[in-house]
């Protein structure tokens, strides 16, 4: 069966558990010319062909970023798409390439910066998880992006302070932390019971440690279809 035929729409299939099926076996069969014909038909002139192919991207760089890491310009090219699906699923893509492919995306962090300030509610959760997991790849990075991940959390709306708070943790260092604990502080006022204890167990963790690690976050079980 060729690739696209396993697509879950082209199977006439209203569930992504064909896309994520398929994902999975592209990843463990390392596919690369298979996945550079799902990475073609990301520009299909069929939308629910696109959304599946993006769908399947993503999938498999949750389980091998390495085999997708090779079209970071085909993903950042769908930051700028009319096709809201495909330009959050872009940015998932790259939230879960940022850590091994953060000095090539480091040139289009303006790019990634403006997805975010325009971008649906998984647009932006997906481009504060990029962001993070490129300041977590040395100071270079950190001292560049950390300040606009400090400031985006200093005024998010009040449900994304815990979520955030997350992501962002990754990029915490001896220099920086302050910061970070004290931005947080700021908005423990605002925040629900289950917000305010999700914040202090992140804190008992890595949150206050040293993470510039290869310590990244990602977006599973994020609900897709959610998307607005």
């Amino acid at each position: 069966m060729a690739v696209l035929e396993k697509l879950a729409c082209v199977q006439g299939i209203r569930s992504d558990v064909p896309n994520q099926e398929l994902a999975g076996e592209l990843a463990s069969k390392n596919g690369s010319e298979e996945i550079s014909e799902i990475v073609e038909n990301l520009w299909n002139k069929d939308k629910t062909i696109q959304g599946n192919c993006i769908k399947v991207l993503y999938e498999i760089g949750y389980i091998k970023p390495a085999l997708i890491a090779g079209y970071v310009d085909d993903f950042i090219k769908l930051l700028s798409n009319k096709n809201n699906r495909l330009v959050w699923g872009g940015m998932i893509a790259l939230s879960t390439i940022a850590g091994i492919k953060y000095e090539e995306l480091f040139k289009f962090r303006d790019t990634i910066k403006d997805a975010i300030e325009k971008g649906s509610v998984i647009t932006v959760d997906a481009g504060i998880i990029t962001l993070s997991n490129m300041a977590a790849c040395g100071e270079k990075y950190n001292n560049a992006l950390f300040p606009y991940l400090i400031k985006y959390l200093k005024n998010c709306r009040p449900q994304s302070v815990a979520q955030y708070s997350e992501s962002i943790s990754v990029a915490v260092t001896e220099k920086n932390k302050s910061r970070f604990v004290k931005t947080v502080n700021g908005r423990k006022k605002i925040l629900t019971p289950p917000q305010l204890k999700r914040v202090d167990k992140l804190f008992k963790k890595t949150a206050i440690k040293n993470c510039l690690e290869n310590n990244t976050h990602d977006m599973r079980g994020a609900p897709d279809q959610l998307a607005d």
